[in-house]
């Protein structure tokens, strides 16, 4: 199993677990932005420039953006 897809097996288990924790959807918000604050703090451990970070974001925000549109990921 390549590293990709066992860090796709862990974030799967880790869906289903919050998930299982917390039924509405809604409420998964506060886990997204802790998930992005951790990796947000990666990111600076690895190089202070906030640059690349900031530009994953954005990217961010246009597949979301994307993804109301289409409904497709």
């Amino acid at each position: 199993m390549s590293r990709e897809d066992e860090l796709r097996d862990i974030l799967n288990k880790t869906a289903k677990e919050i998930s299982r924790t917390q039924s509405n959807p809604r409420t998964w918000v506060s886990w997204m932005v802790y998930l992005l604050g951790q990796l947000e703090q990666e990111a600076i451990n690895q190089n202070p420039d906030k640059t690349a970070f900031n530009e994953m974001l954005s990217a961010l925000q246009d597949v979301i953006r994307n993804r109301q549109k289409t409904g497709g990921w």
